[in-house]
This record gives C-alpha cells, sequence and structure tokens, in this order.
C-alpha cells in the first residue's frame, strides 16, 4: 500500500513539473495580442537581410510561438531560403489547415506568426548556403508526410523542420526543446539529432531521450521535454523553453535570445481550423 501511494506521489509530481512551464506561462499573460486569427500581425519582423541589397545566398531556420493557448506548450518552426540573385525568399513549412500539408512558396522569411514575433535559430550565408538550398528543395520534396497532419505528438510542422535538417548534411541546426514534434521519428527509434552530433531514442514522440552536442540532454515524456544543456550554461523547460547564459543557437549570431526562452511572442484568441502547432 505504501509503495502504490510513493508511485502515484512521483506520477503526480511528474506531470506537475511537466505542465508547470505551461501553466506559468498562461499565468505570466506574456502571450497577449490579437483577439481574432484574421487580423493578427503577419508583417514581417525586419529580421532577414533585404534581398536587394545582399545578393548572395542565404539559408535562415526561424521559430515563432504557436497561435493561442498552443502557444503555452510549443513553437511552430519553418527554413527560408534565398538563391544567390534572387529578389525574393522561398518558405518551406507545414501548415495543419490544408489537404498538402507541405508549403513551399516566395514569402516573407521572418513574417510574424499570428502575432507572435518570429525569433531565429540558424542564419547561413555565402557559398555555404548556396550548396545547402538544393539539398533542401529535394529534402522537402521527399518529405514522407506530405498529406498527413498530428498536431499531438507528430508529423507536424516541427516534424517537417526538424526532418528536412536531417537530410540535408551541413544543415546542422538545433531545435529549442519546445518544438513539439521534432521528436517524431515515424517507425523509426533512433535517429541522429538536428544539431548534427548526437543521437536520440522516441518512442512515436511520446516518449524519448536526446543527447547533442549542441541540443544538451533532453527528457520527452508525452511531447513535453525538459533538460540541460552544458554547451549554454541552460535548462530546458516544458513550454518555457531554453533558460541559458549563453547563446543556445551559436548559428543565429546576435539575432538570437539569451536568457530566455527561445520563441517567445504575443497571440491569443482560438481558431479550431488551425493545428495544435499552428
Amino acid at each position: 500500500m505504501k509503495l502504490l501511494k510513493h508511485g502515484a506521489a512521483w506520477i503526480f509530481a511528474s506531470l506537475l513539473t511537466l505542465v508547470a512551464g505551461p501553466v506559468l506561462m498562461a499565468a505570466s499573460g506574456t502571450l497577449q495580442g490579437a483577439e481574432s486569427w484574421q487580423t493578427a500581425s503577419r508583417d514581417s519582423a525586419n529580421i532577414a537581410p533585404d534581398p536587394d541589397q545582399h545578393k548572395g545566398a542565404i539559408v535562415q531556420v526561424y521559430g515563432a510561438r504557436a497561435w493561442s493557448w498552443r502557444g503555452y506548450f510549443a513553437v511552430h518552426t519553418w527554413i527560408a531560403t534565398k538563391e544567390a540573385g534572387a529578389a525574393q525568399y522561398r518558405v518551406h513549412e507545414v501548415t495543419g489547415w490544408r489537404r498538402h500539408v507541405v508549403n513551399s512558396r516566395a514569402s516573407i522569411p521572418d513574417r510574424r506568426w499570428y502575432g507572435a514575433e518570429p525569433v531565429l535559430y540558424a542564419d547561413i550565408r555565402g557559398e555555404e548556403a548556396a550548396e545547402l538550398i538544393p539539398r533542401i528543395y529535394q529534402a522537402v520534396g521527399d518529405y514522407p508526410y506530405p498529406t498527413e497532419y498530428e498536431a499531438w505528438p507528430g508529423p507536424n510542422s516541427n516534424t517537417f523542420t526538424a526532418w528536412v535538417i536531417r537530410q540535408v548534411p551541413g544543415l546542422d541546426v538545433a531545435l529549442p526543446n519546445h518544438a513539439i514534434g521534432k521528436d517524431y521519428l515515424g517507425e523509426q527509434v533512433v535517429a541522429e539529432v538536428p544539431g548534427g552530433t548526437g543521437y536520440q531514442f522516441s518512442l512515436g514522440g511520446y516518449f524519448g531521450v536526446l543527447a547533442g552536442v549542441r541540443e544538451g540532454l533532453e527528457l520527452n515524456v508525452l511531447g513535453l521535454s525538459l533538460g540541460i544543456n552544458p554547451l549554454a550554461l541552460g535548462i530546458k523547460l516544458p513550454g518555457i523553453g531554453e533558460l541559458a547564459l549563453r547563446n543556445p543557437n551559436p548559428m543565429a549570431g546576435e539575432s538570437s535570445e539569451q536568457i530566455t526562452d527561445q520563441g517567445s511572442g504575443s497571440n491569443t484568441g482560438s481558431n479550431s481550423g488551425q493545428g495544435l502547432l499552428e
């Protein structure tokens, strides 16, 4: 009997730890903004270089808080590319309200995600970016779930971004722990981490562990991840993201947030037509 009580207490404490971050995000009131997704800002955040002034190739990876209450739990991520000499960027992402969920089109790379400010996770330019872009296009076309979308645990928008990163050698980008869906590996159980150096184990995105040089150590329980990042001197909390003393995104330069969560923004409201991570 005593053993059962201790087991129940441990399970309760574990669940409380997992939801504490999202609850704190909700209580803080930091994710406030447009009341309607139709009127929420989709303007540029003025992070990406102007293609008229920067003629070289560019590859960038972004994330922003998901829409409405979903933002208490997760971010939505996407990839932007610009070929050398191109007059505009192409944005590659997955959106759950379309039959063909993969969306690759000319668009604003650093657009606000329905009011949420985008955060730059990676910024690669010049010859290195020029070599990556054709591989990114190929990976986008080869995405194995072009008509499938499951907000939790995946495949979703973050599954797409993580999958493309894994398929492109040299595009080593550590996605934040609250990019729910990045750990969904489909029928795979073990895979390389998106950050390029390390491996992860995942059971359908419901449970897993991850260890990587850039990511640090993460434990994934029911899609919510927590862990530590020794390289960035940071801790990772469900919903909140990574709190680090060093820049957790060395590939993003000075545009990344430090000593705060990755992918914060401002948006509330409801939109039943959008997935959890949109």
